[in-house]
């Protein structure tokens, strides 16, 4: 499994109507994107490293660059 920065991850509740839990991956430790990673939970707030389970999945986000202030050609 690999995340980039900016990812989701999201935990599947293990229970019938446990909510699935959420975090936003602040940073990748490993170059090939493979865990552990730095985390922050939507519900609490709290950072810590990550290591996944079968029961996580990630949802890549492209990263949206600002276009380059370039002068107009002439």
């Amino acid at each position: 499994m690999q995340a980039a920065r900016g990812d989701r991850l999201v935990i599947k509740g293990h229970h019938v109507g446990e909510p699935d839990r959420d975090a936003e991956i602040l940073e990748v430790k490993a170059a090939d994107g493979a865990p552990p990673w730095l985390v922050r939970w939507s519900d609490d707030g709290h950072e810590g490293l990550f290591f996944p389970g079968p029961d996580a999945t990630i949802e890549h986000f492209e990263v949206h660059r600002r276009p380059s202030r370039r002068s107009p050609s002439t």
